[in-house]
């Protein structure tokens, strides 16, 4: 680690290094406070400036660092708090700083950046340039964090850069438009990548997978399995490859071909899809798929649910891949979120099933497909409640509804919302289309 700094900060330059280190713990400490961070980063900076020159006790790296970690220990200890802090600081030496530097908290679900008003963005700037991009760092790598970092990077260096030129101009607002107009797609690129890495942070490969099957699948009902899954798979290949990678230019040009690949597929499927592949910055074209709202599903002849047979033999992957596929594109204003359950939950009777030695006899008592329909009609269904819970019941509905029903729903926010609350799993249970028990 030693060497890993001393390297970043010889090549970088202290304001540089300070910059970067600054994105990188509001990536990580995403609800610490600006001070907060400032703390961290102070510390981080001179203990490089001190153990990285030419000469130093080689212990040095060792000590400060030790000490740095017996300060985040200490009462009223000025650098971000987060769960986890008390164990690691019932350890000793090595094993308390390593157990430290582990921690994190979790990205914010939701990025709460918002840009000032130019005039109000310039005074600001004008007043302490210093300040105003050390602020600017922290709020973007905070509400950022699932961005990969060399993207956060060059986006905030490319930001910093139009304002430090555009405010020093008497047309500064001729400045910002033309130079926002110019960086479009790079100003777009962070804001893609944190909502594509969000989900994948998750749901992993296989699951970001089922959860693009079914987006694909109800955007665009009309589609076949085979383009619909082919794109999935490609997109999860994607997420795995860019999401935690150090090139700058990973995600940019992977998420380009994926792109090419959805137009090539999809576009005499859906005129919308079509309409979005017209531009030439595929990162406009993909932003504009990706914003697409859900189709409304052809008439489908009824589907054959797959049987037990079929789910254990050598193709059952497949067939839990055409099941969510057929579920998604007949009920497609069903939250992704569901789907991704039942899938789940089918997956979970497989696996439970498909290796003993009486698979039917197992997946004959486990698995119930049944059709359940929502209803608003709560005092039917629950006769002894309350008023107060019928009440409760409802405002939570429509919490719910409003955050975690629309397309591209912010899974972590969205899964607590469902695992923490007894009566949104009722709810649940009332709107899936299909359960297995």
């Amino acid at each position: 680690m030693r060497d890993k700094v001393c390297q970043e900060f010889t090549i970088l330059g202290k304001d540089n290094f300070r910059s970067l280190a600054i994105l990188v713990n509001s990536k990580k400490y995403s609800n610490g406070t600006f001070e907060e961070i400032s703390h961290l980063v102070n510390k981080i900076v001179s203990l490089a400036e001190k153990c990285c020159a030419e000469g130093v006790d080689p212990d040095c790296y060792e000590t400060e660092s030790l000490a740095m970690s017996a300060k985040s220990c200490a009462e009223n200890s000025p650098f971000p708090d987060h769960p986890g802090t008390e164990a690691c600081c019932t350890q000793q030496g090595l094993e308390r700083k390593l157990c430290l530097a582990a921690l994190y908290h979790p990205p914010k679900d939701v990025p709460t950046y918002t840009e000032p008003p130019t005039d109000e963005l310039c005074e600001k700037f004008k007043e302490n340039p210093k300040d105003f991009a050390e602020r600017f760092l922290y709020e973007y790598g905070s509400s950022y964090g699932q961005a990969p970092l060399p993207l956060l990077a060059a986006s905030a260096r490319s930001y910093l850069s139009m304002v430090g030129t555009c405010c020093l101009l008497t047309n500064s607002v001729s400045c910002f438009l033309e130079s926002r107009l110019e960086r479009k797609s790079l100003s777009l690129l962070p804001t893609i990548a944190n909502r594509v890495c969000s989900h994948y942070a998750a749901y992993g490969k296989e699951k970001s997978k089922i959860s693009s099957l079914t987006t694909f699948a109800q955007k665009i009902p009309s589609s076949p399995l085979e383009d619909i899954l082919s794109l999935a798979e490609d997109f999860s290949e994607v997420l795995s490859k860019c999401c935690n990678s150090m090139a700058e230019e990973c995600m940019q040009n992977e998420l380009s071909n994926h792109t090419a690949k959805i137009c090539c597929r999809l576009s005499d499927k859906d005129d919308r899809v079509a309409e979005c592949c017209k531009g030439k910055n595929p990162m406009e074209n993909y932003f504009c798929i990706y914003s697409l709202q859900r189709g409304q599903s052809p008439e489908l002849p009824q589907f054959q649910r797959p049987t037990g047979e079929q789910l254990c033999g050598e193709d059952g992957r497949r067939q839990l891949d055409q099941y969510v596929f057929e579920i998604a594109r007949r009920y497609t204003y069903i939250p992704e979120l569901f789907v991704s359950k039942l899938h789940d939950a089918a997956q979970n009777v497989v696996n439970a099933c498909c290796s003993t030695e009486n698979s039917p006899a197992c997946l004959a008592t486990k698995v119930k497909w049944r059709h359940v329909f929502p209803s608003s009609l709560y005092r039917k269904k629950m006769p002894d409640a309350t008023e107060e819970f019928l009440t409760g019941l409802v405002e939570q509905r429509d919490s719910f509804a409003s955050t975690c029903c629309m397309m591209n729903a912010p899974p972590t926010y969205c899964s607590l919302k469902v695992e923490s609350c007894l009566p949104l799993k009722v709810l649940i249970n009332g709107m899936i289309a299909v359960s297995i028990t």
